[in-house]
């Protein structure tokens, strides 16, 4: 049988967006660059070509521009507050520090380069709920949704005055790193869907290949967060089909330390994917503010207080799994629907991924009911009723293991709707309170209904969605240092090998602690795929 082989300065694992930016460095600094990608060509990009493409930075043009005063060491202090490190989280917190610090040069500057634009309003997700999480708006979502990320880097490549010093390989899994003399020379593996061998050597190798819990559940279930119990029954993948720590595995073979895997990242909204490629597939929806959160048996969850999106969206995971099935509804009407539910991906937002500004406007004033009306059509998890007697009875029709009770529901939303009939000065559920914040920001305003009920016969139908726990990224990984050389168990630089982006627990093996501030995942792939660049080329960043 034929053995491929390759050869080139640095050997890159992983064709994401960590990959491809360190692709994009190591070519201006004169290196001959090697991708070998295990996806096909159409999906080079990775996770990241099909999110929404928000990134969270500091202090950048932008929000300074829409009047938000931010710095590094207000961020810095959101960020120990959402992640809650561990004492031991050295280099994770290390790392933490540096992408407040350098979030403008190295990842503003960077994509401004690469001809990305973001929207003129900078969003502001992950607000926090018990204590602070975003204190400003931070979240600065491309135009384009990371398609457009991918788009203007991928066109940076291909326009490169270099070009001729990289080679882009896919189809390649990538099994094993091989080691001379206590260095990483290379690596090697088999041709996706063949036993076809092939290897690639070089003077280093990062590994940039994607998270090692997101595309294989078994290990989201194996490394679950203890302190939540057992995971859900049932668990839907909204990462990439190849996250399987194949590359982790290799990396710990010759020494890389793996640490806090069972830090994850996950969804609360997930709902099953259309004609879904995989199994399990589920789709993200950036849950409505109005909508009202119900558990199986048909009560509103609001122990202590009501679930708001935007809020925590580890708080609210944490929350769901306490519930019977471990699932929930989100009820709401045609209008909020239209206004305030939007997808977490490039695919369905379409104004966004294709740069539609007139699309987009119409959307703004009157609703995305394209949107609204796909997921109806094609979603199972979502339905439609006129009342809320016959939405009871399509909720307890959906073969759910558990029942929705028609008392407590209909009880919770007139005990809500009869709050807003009595007006702001009277308001008592702290949903309503949060709403009526969210709404003195014009970037929530522009998409939060004004105290919308949710019984009201002006605003059918009424909606339900069925809703279950959405695996999206690992939050552990392999340690490095701030070089993004990769770490021994003892603590030492293994010589030669990398790792960057979600791979690396995108930065130190756990950036994140146990939560994120949302568009910190992006970012920190720019960060790492730059840092690791510049390193092997012995250059300073």
């Amino acid at each position: 049988m034929a053995h491929r082989r390759f050869q080139a300065d640095v050997v890159i694992v992983g064709g994401g967006l960590a990959g491809m930016t360190a692709a994009c460095e190591l070519l201006d600094l004169g290196r001959r660059v090697v991708i070998l990608d295990r996806d096909v060509p159409e999906r080079f990009g990775g996770l990241a070509k099909e999110s929404f493409g928000g990134v969270m930075m500091v202090d950048t043009p932008l929000q300074r521009k829409n009047g938000i005063r931010d710095s590094p060491e207000l961020a810095l202090s959101d960020w120990l507050s959402c992640a809650d490190f561990e004492e031991d989280a050295h280099w994770p917190r290390k790392w933490a520090e540096l992408y407040v610090h350098r979030s403008g040069d190295i990842i503003h500057e960077f994509l401004k380069d690469r001809k990305v634009i973001f929207l003129p309003v900078v969003n502001w997700p992950e607000r926090g709920l018990f204590k602070p999480g975003n204190s400003v708006p931070r979240w600065h979502i491309a135009w384009g949704t990371g398609f457009g990320i991918i788009e203007g880097i991928q066109g940076w490549l291909r326009a490169h005055h270099k070009r001729g010093n990289l080679e882009v390989h896919f189809g390649c899994k990538v099994e094993a790193l091989d080691v001379s003399a206590g260095t990483i020379t290379g690596v090697s593996g088999s041709l996706e869907g063949s036993r076809e061998p092939f290897s690639a050597t070089g003077d280093a190798v990062i590994l940039a290949a994607g998270g090692m819990c997101g595309g294989d559940l078994s290990k989201v279930r194996e490394h679950w967060y203890a302190p939540w119990g057992a995971p859900p029954e049932k668990l839907l993948n909204g990462s990439h089909r190849y996250a399987d720590g194949l590359v982790h595995d290799a990396a710990e073979a010759v020494g890389a330390n793996i640490t806090h895997l069972d830090k994850q990242w996950h969804y609360a909204a997930g709902v099953d994917y259309p004609n879904a490629d995989m199994p399990n597939k589920g789709l993200s929806l950036v849950p409505p503010r109005s909508a009202l959160w119900f558990n199986a048996l048909g009560e509103r969850i609001m122990d202590p207080v009501p679930l708001v999106g935007y809020t925590d969206t580890r708080y609210l995971v944490k929350q769901i799994c306490r519930q019977p099935g471990q699932y929930s509804f989100q009820l709401m009407n045609w209008k909020i629907a239209i206004k305030e539910l939007a997808i977490s991906g490039s695919e369905h937002m379409k104004a966004f991924r294709y740069k539609n500004k007139v699309r987009l406007l119409k959307e703004l004033l009157f609703g995305n009911t394209e949107l609204v009306n796909r997921l109806i059509g094609e979603s199972r998890d979502f339905i439609t009723a006129g009342s809320l007697d016959e939405m009871v009875d399509k909720m307890n029709d959906m073969g759910n293991p558990f029942t929705v009770d028609r008392h407590t529901l209909k009880g919770a939303v007139k005990a809500y709707d009869d709050q807003i009939d009595r007006g702001p000065a009277f308001f008592n559920d702290d949903q309503l309170r949060r709403i009526a914040n969210f709404r003195t920001y014009r970037g929530d305003r522009l998409r939060t209904c004004k105290f919308q009920k949710i019984d009201a016969p002006s605003a059918r139908p009424l909606i339900a969605v069925r809703e279950f726990i959405l695996s999206r990224k690992s939050l552990g990984g392999i340690q490095t240092d701030l070089s993004c050389r990769v770490l021994s168990q003892d603590g030492t630089p293994i010589s030669g090998l990398y790792a960057a982006g979600e791979t690396a627990g995108f930065g130190g093996g756990g950036i994140h602690g146990k939560g994120s501030l949302e568009g910190t995942f992006l970012g920190s792939c720019v960060l790492m795929g730059r840092i690791a660049a510049h390193h092997i080329c012995g250059k300073g960043l």
